[in-house]
């Protein structure tokens, strides 16, 4: 079993719940996730199976959206609803005031990551850290905000959907817009819409992947590793130059057959990335170009 489960975490499991949960439904340890999710959100979850693993480093640089409340006026020690009450103030901010507030955070911007996060500072995870009373240093992250809209205002909350780059924090996303507005603010609920290609409509419960392990099902519904990689040129080996994929090695620019089944001309692009097949079809790797040669950036089979 290879490839990739877009899984809907429920509210209570950590990821690495997911994780466990899914490696006894599964029958198989070689189980990874592709982004971290805090207990109390729930959503998109892309889980990697089989050799899939070696994705995981590759899908969590992917952008991401989601969903959140953010209620104005209170301010937390974890920046979530969660988290012990700081401080409290009324909210009197205007819907014009919200939306200025709120669009200054678009592009980019240098974000100070949670003192709650599994982020490891010399070696130690901030949350540990949090959890024994202590606060570092932490150095502003420049982060990617690439859309935010209003659903929703109901004051105090506001009801937002973000389309970020990796490393945000949407807890503190939802604390800077407090701090601007003036009022405070931290995140109520999260709910992750997208991530690495996978929707939330098409996402499956633990107890649903059971089910479909029961009924024989489950292959249907896993993703094969190349969908990840469906933007990328496809190419496939030519047979007398088989042996080249096989030994994992870098294969000719002139040795390789496009998808037309026409021989390929050298890219002018440096550094094109593409997807190069074996001449039997399968999908051996994603390789990277370097003068005139496709040289591996990640094999799946050899």
């Amino acid at each position: 079993m290879n490839g990739l489960i877009n899984v809907y975490k429920e509210a209570g499991f950590t990821s690495m719940d997911v994780v466990a949960k899914l490696r006894g439904i599964l029958k198989t340890r070689k189980i990874g996730h592709t982004g971290t999710l805090d207990p109390d959100a729930t959503g998109v979850l892309p889980v990697c199976v089989g050799y899939a693993t070696k994705l995981c480093d590759m899908l969590t640089d992917r952008d991401k959206e989601y969903v959140a409340e953010l209620l104005l006026g209170v301010m937390t020690d974890t920046l979530d609803i969660s988290g012990q009450i700081l401080a409290t103030s009324e909210v009197t901010v205007s819907a014009e005031q919200i939306r200025e507030a709120v669009s200054f955070f678009v592009g980019g911007y240098d974000q100070i990551p949670p003192m709650y996060s599994a982020l490891k500072i010399n070696g130690q995870k901030l949350c540990d850290l949090a959890r024994n009373g202590k606060e570092v240093e932490r150095k502003p992250r420049h982060v990617e905000i690439y859309s935010i809209d209003i659903e929703k205002i109901e004051l105090p909350v506001v009801t937002i959907r973000v389309h970020c780059g990796k490393g945000t924090y949407i807890r503190s996303l939802c604390d800077d817009i407090g701090r601007r507005l003036g009022c405070g603010g931290c995140m109520r609920t999260l709910v992750r819409t997208k991530a690495a290609g996978f929707e939330i409509d098409n996402a499956y419960t633990l107890s649903e992947i059971e089910k479909m392990r029961d009924s024989g099902e489950i292959e249907e519904h896993i993703t094969s590793v190349e969908y990840v990689f469906r933007d990328l040129p496809a190419y496939a080996s030519a047979p007398e130059y088989e042996k080249l994929l096989q030994n994992g090695n870098p294969i000719g620019t002139n040795q390789v057959i496009s998808c037309d089944s026409v021989m390929s001309e050298p890219s002018e692009n440096e550094n094109e990335r593409v997807r190069i097949y074996h001449a039997d079809g399968r999908f051996c790797g994603v390789f990277t170009k370097n003068g005139r040669f496709y040289k591996p950036e990640k094999i799946f089979e050899l």
